[in-house]
């Protein structure tokens, strides 16, 4: 089952373009209605059910339709677990008390996050992602979801995030489940701008797509990663304003 992602506006028009491709095709094309709370459970449950040959959802759709709980917790457990370790590297060497802080900040963050996961009163009880049967994703417009958590010992570099857009924790857990599937076939991502603002851009890509390979080759970790690929260089940078601000960026080598 081939699922694509779009942008809300677009869902009629990748429909119309499907079928004219695969004209024997069976689709499903997802409906602002479809997804009001009342209606919500019983189209997941068309999905889970129905025997169709692809899904055309909008981007918030998708992002109704949550992993299940106990995945949820894992990836969680596992962003606890590298602050954990970053912090008492930062500690052991003297680290910037600056970074210390934002890095306890966003461990924080996350425990209290894990520790809501349980409260069953704020779930929402409806069919999960795995329960659906899909087996591929086609994500459109992919660059709205860069903002993915990142944990680092760095500062001031552009485009470091250490916090995340929730629909970017969504689509990264999603990912990771249709990795264990297809063997790490399950995502394709189509995006016209892969990289606008920050080469961190490029390592946020690659963990959606190549989780498993960036783990084997030991640059899971961003800062492994970006020794290996980059150079952090000070540069100027103009300013909204029009002023000229120093600025540290993350170049990727040539060689």
């Amino acid at each position: 089952l081939f699922r694509s992602i779009v942008p809300n506006h677009l869902t009629e028009q990748w429909a119309s373009e499907f079928l004219q491709l695969y004209p024997a095709a069976q689709i499903l094309v997802a409906t602002k209605r479809d997804f009001e709370t009342k209606n919500r459970k019983r189209f997941c449950s068309r999905i889970a059910t129905g025997n169709y040959d692809a899904i055309i959802i909008g981007h918030s759709q998708y992002e109704k339709i949550p992993i299940s709980a106990e995945r949820q917790a894992k990836l969680l457990e596992e962003q606890i677990e590298e602050i954990t370790t970053g912090l008492k590297e930062l500690k052991e060497k003297n680290g910037e008390r600056l970074t210390v802080k934002r890095l306890e900040r966003t461990r924080k963050t996350l425990r209290l996050r894990l520790e809501r996961l349980n409260d069953d009163a704020k779930k929402d009880k409806v069919v999960t992602f795995e329960e659906l049967g899909v087996d591929q994703q086609y994500i459109d417009e992919a660059h709205f979801y860069k903002n993915l958590f990142i944990t680092t010992k760095m500062s001031r570099v552009a485009g470091l995030s250490t916090t995340e857009a929730q629909k970017s924790s969504d689509l990264f857990a999603k990912c990771r489940y249709l990795d264990e599937l297809t063997n790490n076939r399950g995502t394709v991502l189509a995006t016209g701008t892969p990289i606008s603002n920050s080469m961190v851009e490029l390592y946020t890509l690659q963990r959606y797509l190549q989780y498993d390979l960036l783990k084997e080759t030991h640059l899971l970790h961003f800062d492994a990663w970006a020794s290996s690929f980059g150079e952090t260089v000070t540069a100027l940078e103009l300013a909204p304003s029009g002023s000229s601000l120093s600025r540290y960026f993350l170049w990727i080598r040539s060689e």
